[in-house]
């Protein structure tokens, strides 16, 4: 009998969201997370997605998957239409971080935001030592095919989170071999946030 293998990231997201509630993925991918939601928390989602064969493979798993560039807003959900807004992986991506991040908010009543962290120590060494853009589990890319558009820290985005007034309610940083406790904006290769307004 084979063990479901769930991501650490997906951990945490699903120890952030309460059974029974509702909600929408911003750049949901091939809809693992949404799936794990559905089944082990029963809740109401949806997901929105660029990235054409990723919504069939939504599709597949019997998920409701809108085509969209969440780049461009969500103009067409109604304030505090989810219960939790998630945005993994896929924040530092957009072109319009700040616009979707508020929007995001304003759509559900709590926001979650998974970033890979480019102050981690192994990325500051590369670039250091090797004087190259670094290539790290959390940052997989080479400079010219990475996705990313923002370059940020841990820290930079709690910083980020004080001066937009969001209410930082649960934090864990995220290393190789689990979670982070100490010195996170070094140890940390990511982080995930449990944010609201």
């Amino acid at each position: 009998m084979d063990k479901e293998i769930i991501s650490i990231d997906h951990k945490v997201i699903l120890s952030f969201i309460k059974p029974d509630t509702s909600v929408l993925d911003l750049g949901c991918g091939n809809g693992d997370l949404l799936a794990l939601l559905a089944v082990k928390k029963n809740c109401r989602v949806q997901g929105i997605e660029i990235d054409e064969q990723a919504i069939y493979n939504c599709v597949a798993k019997g998920l409701n998957v809108l085509h969209g560039d969440i780049d461009s807003g969500l103009s067409e959900y109604s304030d505090k239409s989810f219960d939790y807004v998630v945005l993994n992986q896929s924040l530092q991506q957009l072109k319009h971080f700040d616009t979707v991040l508020k929007d995001a908010l304003r759509v559900g009543k709590k926001v979650i935001v998974g970033l890979p962290n480019f102050a981690y120590y192994k990325a500051r060494l590369q670039l250091f030592f090797l004087g190259r853009a670094p290539v790290t589990p959390s940052l997989p890319y080479s400079w010219y095919d990475s996705p990313n558009v923002h370059f940020l820290s841990m820290t930079d985005f709690l910083r980020y989170c004080k001066v937009r007034d969001a209410k930082v309610e649960a934090k864990v940083f995220l290393g190789e071999r689990g979670k982070v406790l100490a010195l996170p904006n070094l140890f940390a290769n990511s982080g995930i946030f449990l944010i609201s307004k």
